[in-house]
């Protein structure tokens, strides 16, 4: 499956040896300026339609286009490296600006203070920082692997390709691309198939099941949302895989994840190399340790540091925002912990979403904390910074894993492969971090005109709702009730299926359609896998028929996903 050193090494097509950098002059002015666009884009749609899109296949397509054009310099964006690149920022700012920065901020102006706008301001870019860098850190380890479905990642990196190469696979993935497009301007969420063609099969049928029921469910007269079955299920769901995730934090001695396997991090600070490389210097084969980046002791390091440096965050957020002073010594303590285990508890709930499934349920997780906040009888004001911290992880958590798993798709074909894989993750987060810059910029500039338009985000109005109007008797116990199902579902599915997750996470969007979608998709991935297996008895020729229908199924996917990203933007229009 991988390639020959040498004939790779011979390829005219070969990527080069060195990464191309993300603060190219060039590259740097065509990120800045996609990033604006991006930021806008975000802050209008979530303040109108309360979504934000995935911008990436945009800024991808953007980037070919000027590569296209016969102008000296312009034409070093034919890379499609350097694609990934300003597709990475766009996609980084368009996340960070709409869910971790603007939506945070908008808590507390809802709830009538503006003077706390800003050290809430102060505490989500925190918040960002601190979630991309833990991302940086485990992409690529047993919980968060290369391998794992991250759907937008593919369409993003599929799109290049398609781009770069053409030919066959190109025709599939724009034919899968307009009928994603046309579908979504008919309301259909597209998006859904195109998942249900990626990724975990038993994954995705738990997030179509529960995207079902949770559409059918007020039909029979019970409403999950109110009667809050879907956030017991995540928790006890939740529980159980932050444990499973620890689990995989151990290392086992003379296995392949032990300490022995690892090599140091890499002088920057960022993922270390493992083992050394396969045999044929690309990617090692899919669940063995020994082809992962990552390993067990960096993913716990980075883990540990992320979960102290979200403490030491909600300590700045306490002193800003004047916690300091309305609490006791001991509830303050409590406060900054329970912040901090939010911050890290929710980028990972939402992070293992994203990556089966390509959503992530990252409001109704911040509302689960709202309500153990509001079952702690947490004050007003505290509660309010609590949520708005909370809800500046996650969503760009699981934004950079889909970018680093498009870089991931694009830099298989290099040689050696380990040393440009690791460069390379390294100049998308530079990259991502020029236009989480910019985000910061365009937030702090718009925000006031915004919401003095009545333009705030609708899950704000929602958090300073339920703030204001407090818990109806007895729904803490409902929720923990519904936690028990939740926990057994996702432990008998284990860490690398994330069933119970899923199942919560599909019944908490409850999309309308998109069960039907994700579980049609599953169908028909089964039966055209049979179809072309048909007449075949050799093990090992049904083996590369099995991978042969999954390989052009995903392309399907990733077009269907790609079509429906560019209507998502397209609804600028109709926001404006």
């Amino acid at each position: 499956m991988n390639p020959n050193p040498q004939a790779t090494a011979a390829a005219a097509d070969a990527p080069p040896r060195s990464h191309p950098r993300a603060f190219e002059p060039v590259t740097l002015v065509l990120t800045i300026v996609l990033s604006v666009l991006g930021a806008l884009i975000g802050i209008v749609l979530i303040t109108t339609l309360g979504v934000s899109p995935n911008t990436a296949v945009i800024g991808a397509l953007v980037a070919m286009l000027i590569g296209r054009i016969p102008v000296g310099v312009l034409t070093r964006m034919r890379s499609k490296h350097r694609q990934n690149l300003v597709q990475s920022a766009i996609s980084g700012s368009t996340f960070a600006a709409a869910n971790s920065l603007l939506t945070p901020i908008a808590v507390p102006f809802a709830l009538g203070r503006n003077d706390l706008v800003w050290p809430m301001l102060g505490g989500a870019v925190i918040g960002l920082a601190i979630d991309s860098w833990v991302l940086y850190r485990v992409f690529d380890s047993k919980l968060l692997p290369a391998t794992g479905s991250w759907p937008a990642g593919i369409a993003a990196a599929e799109t290049i390709k398609a781009g770069d190469t053409g030919g066959r696979k190109a025709a599939i993935l724009g034919a899968g691309a307009l009928v994603g497009f046309v579908g979504a301007l008919f309301k259909l969420p597209t998006s859904a198939a195109g998942v249900g063609f990626l990724g975990n099969i038993w994954a995705l049928a738990m997030f179509g099941i529960g995207l079902t029921v949770g559409q059918y469910a007020p039909d029979f007269g019970f409403d999950l949302g109110a009667n809050h079955v879907p956030h017991g299920l995540m928790i006890g769901a939740g529980l159980v895989a932050l444990t499973q995730a620890l689990l995989l934090m151990r290392t086992r001695k003379g296995g392949g994840g032990g300490a022995g396997a690892d090599q140091a991090p890499t002088a920057d600070g960022g993922p270390g190399v493992d083992g050394g490389p396969d045999a044929d210097g690309g990617p090692g084969v899919d669940g063995a340790d020994g082809g992962r980046t990552v390993q067990a002791p960096q993913l716990r390091r980075g883990l540990l540091e992320g979960m102290g440096l979200f403490v030491c965050g909600a300590v700045v957020v306490a002193i800003a925002g004047g916690v300091v002073g309305g609490l006791s010594v001991p509830a303050l303590v409590g406060w900054v912990l329970l912040a901090g285990v939010a911050a890290i508890v929710h980028q990972l709930i939402v992070g293992l979403a994203a990556m089966h499934s390509g959503w992530f349920p990252a409001f109704a997780v911040t509302l689960i904390f709202l309500i153990i906040g509001l079952v702690l009888h947490i004050p007003t004001v505290p509660l309010a910074l609590l949520v708005g911290y909370t809800a500046s992880t996650g969503p760009a958590f699981a934004d950079l894993g889909y970018d680093f798993k498009a870089g991931w798709l694009l830099r298989r074909d290099a040689a050696p492969w380990r040393p440009f894989e690791i460069e390379g993750r390294r100049q998308q987060y530079l990259a991502q971090l020029v236009g989480f810059g910019v985000a910061l910029v365009v937030v702090a500039v718009a925000w006031k005109a915004f919401f003095s338009d009545g333009k705030v985000p609708p899950v704000a109005e929602v958090y300073v709702t339920t703030i204001k109007t407090g818990l109806e008797p007895g729904t803490m116990t409902t929720m923990l009730l519904w936690a028990i199902p939740g926990a057994l579902v996702q432990l008998i599915g284990g860490p690398s299926r994330q069933m119970g997750v899923l199942l919560a996470t599909g019944l908490l969007v409850a999309t309308p359609q998109a069960g039907w979608m994700v579980l049609g998709a599953l169908v028909v991935r089964q039966l055209y896998t049979m179809w072309r297996r048909r007449g075949i008895a050799d093990a090992r020729a049904r083996k590369e028929s099995d991978e042969q229908a999954e390989n052009e199924l995903s392309l399907v996917g990733a077009g269907l996903v790609a079509g429906s990203s560019l209507n998502d933007v397209g609804q600028l229009t109709k926001a404006l």
